[in-house]
């Protein structure tokens, strides 16, 4: 049966990662991640993660886990900042192409070309022209990427209301991620029904069978990075994988289908 994104975590209650399992089970799926870094560079694979999510959905958390123990040269994340005037009066691809893995290489979107069907349309920091050329093109380009040989996963944080709202407000008092404040979070909550909508048009037409969705529940932050971890592995061939840790909970991590939206399976 389907769960809902839309309650409140019982932060009481017992979760299948908790403190020494929790360890225990990462420290193993990072033991993976290194072997398929060293298979990444053996085939000069280019592999491309996108994380997309609202604001504090989980990114930075499971970006970090997963650098944690990867070479840095074979190995980027990318986080763009705010386009500049330039920016703005180039390609709209042109600043991402750029960061775009070469041979040997992963490297992880931490937010991507996305922004503008989230944050950009809803803000209304790009015009209705703009947004329309987007989502009728960016199939094609990632089709485009996949066929020079780059591998796309694509993942989407889904997180309740109510969860947000509290992580968000934890910012504020949390000395350790005052950087991560941002006039854009106060809207965040504000707006959330339109950042739904949002992300329901966005999924529905850039989901496509060579660049799908993949949904994750982030409610519970340790369940979300192991889940992760687990079906990326699971994702990518290497040599030497353990095939028991690349099962992710299908609770959790899922392929994106419109029933999703239909039957609340995505946040509200």
């Amino acid at each position: 049966m389907s769960k809902s994104n839309d309650h409140q975590p019982d932060h009481d209650s017992e979760h299948p990662y908790s403190g020494k399992e929790y360890d225990q089970t990462l420290h193993l799926l990072q033991i993976e991640l290194v072997k398929l870094q060293r298979e990444i560079i053996a085939s000069n694979d280019q592999i491309l993660v996108i994380f997309e999510g609202r604001d504090a959905a989980g990114k930075d958390g499971i970006i970090k886990t997963i650098s944690q123990h990867l070479s840095p040269r074979e190995f980027r994340i990318v986080a763009l900042g705010k386009p500049s005037e330039r920016d703005r009066a180039e390609w709209y691809f042109q600043r991402y192409v750029a960061e775009l893995p070469a041979a040997q290489e992963m490297v992880l979107f931490n937010r991507s070309w996305y922004n503008r069907a989230g944050v950009e349309r809803v803000m209304g920091f790009c015009s209705d022209k703009e947004y329309e050329l987007f989502m009728n093109t960016v199939t094609d380009f990632e089709q485009l990427l996949v066929d020079s040989g780059i591998k796309i996963i694509k993942y989407y944080l889904d997180i309740s209301k109510h969860e947000q709202k509290e992580r968000l407000e934890a910012r504020l008092t949390d000395p350790l991620k005052q950087w991560k404040i941002s006039p854009i979070d106060e809207q965040a909550t504000k707006q959330w029904k339109q950042y739904s909508n949002a992300r329901n048009e966005m999924l529905i037409r850039s989901h496509t069978p060579n660049t799908p969705w993949v949904i994750v529940h982030t409610d519970d932050k340790h369940e979300a990075r192991i889940n992760i971890l687990r079906d990326l592995l699971g994702r990518l061939n290497y040599k030497g994988k353990d095939k028991k840790l690349a099962l992710p909970d299908p609770e959790v991590v899922f392929a994106f289908d419109t029933v999703c939206i239909e039957n609340g399976r995505l946040a509200p």
